[in-house]
């Protein structure tokens, strides 16, 4: 198994921590931002947490829950357009970062279950 750092999904999700943390930056509603922030951590987190765990199982399960992290990402990134901290488009473009991740996740769990 790779190191973390090379995993494609894994720099994507790092892009995108980085990208939340941008345009949340100047929220003053600090319960929503940190909740945003720490979802979006824990998709980068739980893919490198899974990957160094030794397991392919113990892999599944992280990357499974960062799956679910993806999804609440971009669940609240329509909670950031309806609040005003970012417009359509850049919530559009983030969205569709966080379902790619998503959708890689998805196949390397696939990829995994066939081992």
């Amino acid at each position: 198994m790779p190191f973390f750092e090379n995993l494609t999904i894994w720099k994507e999700a790092r892009i995108l921590v980085n990208d939340i943390y941008r345009v949340h930056k100047s929220s003053k509603d600090f319960g929503f931002k940190d909740q945003i922030q720490r979802a979006v951590v824990s998709v980068m987190n739980n893919i490198s947490e899974g990957a160094e765990s030794g397991s392919d199982a113990t892999f599944i399960r992280y990357l499974r829950i960062a799956k679910a992290s993806c999804a609440e990402v971009r669940s609240m990134l329509y909670l950031s357009e309806d609040f005003n901290i970012c417009d359509t488009v850049e919530a559009d473009e983030l969205r569709n970062k966080s379902t790619k991740i998503s959708a890689g996740i998805y196949h390397l769990i696939q990829h995994l279950e066939k081992n």
